[in-house]
């Protein structure tokens, strides 16, 4: 990674954050986006002084000229774009008979479009260095959790949409990766949104038990070293993974019961 130029969507906390750092870690200079611009700003503190260049871009990803003026802003500053890391992501918590359908657009816009955008007006500069489009989903995006119909909804597009970015460039250099972690330690679902898309406010689930956002990250890292096609983190995911194939109707029981028992589900 050395050298190499990375730009990291919702970089401002959770995987975001840690994908900088690490990928700073190993040489790499860094191209942050995230909305909240004093946040942003505090993170790039933390990354630059790992090492290596660091450029802050205050962005929605959810608005293509955003999108623009972040890929713009990270070739006038290095001249390149070796690897984007479609990141940014929010989450929501509510039954669809119960959600307002403007939730579910806000989650489509950061989540799904949010990486089409990014990774259009990148993907130029990704072929010229045989470069790396990574997109962070989800379990979600492989099984249809309930209360989740919006979060699991932009997942299962991102998923398709980066599967067809790899068959359309098989023969360009371009890499194309979808990690996969499993409940994962960050503010995601602080921010989720309830049915009337006001935030949550608090974590349902004891984030302390969970996978590090750092370790996340550090299995990204070795995707992208070693190209692979997707990384699927934990062991509910993998097991996940495997039974939606061999026992379809089963997983989906077993989902419903676990989802319910998480404190204050929409389920109960």
């Amino acid at each position: 990674m050395k050298g190499k130029v990375v730009i990291v969507t919702g970089a401002s906390s959770g995987i975001g954050l840690a994908c900088c750092e690490v990928f700073a870690g190993q040489g790499a200079q860094i191209v942050m986006a995230a909305r909240n611009a004093e946040k942003l700003q505090m993170a790039a503190q933390r990354v630059s002084a790992i090492g290596g260049e660091v450029v802050a871009v205050p962005a929605d990803v959810s608005r293509p000229a955003d999108c623009q003026a972040l890929v713009q802003a990270a070739v006038e500053r290095f001249g390149r774009i070796d690897v984007l890391i479609n990141n940014a992501g929010i989450s929501m918590r509510a039954l669809f008979a119960d959600v307002d359908l403007e939730v579910l657009h806000r989650l489509m816009d950061t989540n799904f479009w949010g990486a089409v955008y990014c990774t259009h007006y990148a993907l130029p500069y990704l072929l010229q260095s045989h470069g790396s489009v990574v997109g962070v989903s989800s379990v979600a995006g492989l099984i249809g959790l309930p209360a989740r119909t919006g979060y699991s909804a932009s997942k299962f597009a991102l998923d398709g949409f980066l599967k067809t970015l790899r068959v359309e460039h098989l023969h360009t250099g371009l890499h194309v990766m979808i990690a996969i972690p499993g409940f994962t330690a960050s503010n995601i679902r602080v921010t989720a949104l309830g049915p009337d898309g006001q935030m949550q406010g608090e974590t349902p689930r004891e984030e302390q038990q969970m996978m590090t956002a750092e370790t996340v990250a550090k299995h990204i890292l070795r995707g992208v070293e070693r190209r692979k096609r997707a990384v699927v983190l934990t062991f509910e995911g993998k097991m996940a993974d495997f039974l939606r194939r061999i026992c379809p109707a089963w997983l989906d029981g077993l989902q419903y019961r676990f989802m319910k028992r998480e404190p204050g589900s929409p389920l109960q």
